[in-house]
């Protein structure tokens, strides 16, 4: 394999981790905030418990925290391993070029 390719391939591998970790993040994010409005509509609820109960728009259902923790562990630690590689391939370029001059 080309240092090259493999310097590419572990770039690439690390751009993908750090979109799952702001993806898993964004969705995290999402949970707590809708968990939030439902404890507050909970509560809104229980004052007007008379009112008629009023059509609320429904939201795409996003995946629960603890999947979005689980995909925010298993990115950070793919994001790490080809932070690996790209060191790999970056200390094999260093040895190629010293022995080279």
């Amino acid at each position: 394999m080309e240092i090259q390719s493999a310097f590419n391939a572990g770039l690439q591998g690390f751009q993908r981790a750090s979109t799952g970790i702001t993806e898993a993040t964004v969705n995290i994010n999402r949970q707590t905030t809708a968990n939030r409005e439902q404890v507050a509509a909970a509560e809104n609820d229980v004052r007007q418990a008379e009112a008629p109960e009023q059509n609320r728009p429904t939201q795409p259902q996003a995946p629960s925290v603890e999947q979005s923790l689980v995909q925010l562990t298993s990115e950070s630690r793919n994001a790490e391993a080809n932070v690996r590689s790209v060191q790999a391939a970056d200390q094999a370029l260093g040895t190629i070029i010293d022995v080279r001059v």
